[in-house]
């Protein structure tokens, strides 16, 4: 899905957007270290927008600065929504948990009804992303599952391990290389940790 350059927040934008809800400076560097991820996955698939993946991935968290429950992402897409934000970001924000959550388990969890599973290219990376980082540091996909796992979360953690081999292949290595690609601590553009 491709939107116009001119639907997309750029950079400053977006870090503009997180400061003015309220987000702390915890959950931007968090943000900013997810699109050092998604914009290195995304950089070796040519399909994939890279402006909307840098925009979709330092506003996935944008909920936060309300509440840190898994209400977040459905909160944050409201807020996109309110900002006048293009459907591809809302979608980005409202799908990012985990590799998603199916309309089973959002009922389980008290969301809304409706399925979040991440269906596009962009809300696939931007998901994955947030997985491989842990607050601002980049982690191995086996960090997210066994996080998954230990919370009861079994088919989550199935869905996050088959995002990660389907995103992988199409990068043409694995993932968990992001370690030694960005660092676990990447540089970040635009943010100080």
């Amino acid at each position: 899905m491709s939107t116009s350059k001119s639907d997309v927040p750029n950079e400053k934008e977006c870090l503009a957007l997180l400061r003015d809800e309220g987000c702390t400076k915890r959950v931007i560097v968090h943000c900013a270290t997810v699109r050092a991820v998604a914009e290195q996955i995304a950089s070796r698939i040519p399909a994939a927008d890279m402006k909307l993946v840098i925009a979709g991935a330092l506003l996935h968290d944008i909920g936060r600065s309300q509440t840190h429950s898994i209400m977040h992402a459905v909160i944050g897409a409201h807020i996109a929504i309110n900002r006048g934000l293009s459907p591809e970001i809302v979608e980005i924000i409202r799908r990012h948990t985990g590799a998603g959550i199916d309309p089973e388990d959002a009922k389980e969890m008290g969301l809304p009804d409706g399925d979040f599973i991440p269906r596009t290219l962009e809300q696939k990376i931007v998901a994955h992303a947030d997985n491989l980082v842990s607050d601002n540091c980049v982690v191995k996909v086996e960090h997210s599952v066994e996080k998954l796992e230990r919370k009861g979360a079994h088919r989550g953690a199935v869905r996050v391990a088959e995002l990660h081999k389907e995103l992988s292949a199409l990068y043409g290595e694995d993932l968990d290389c992001m370690v030694d690609v960005l660092g676990e601590y990447p540089r970040l553009k635009g943010v100080r940790p």
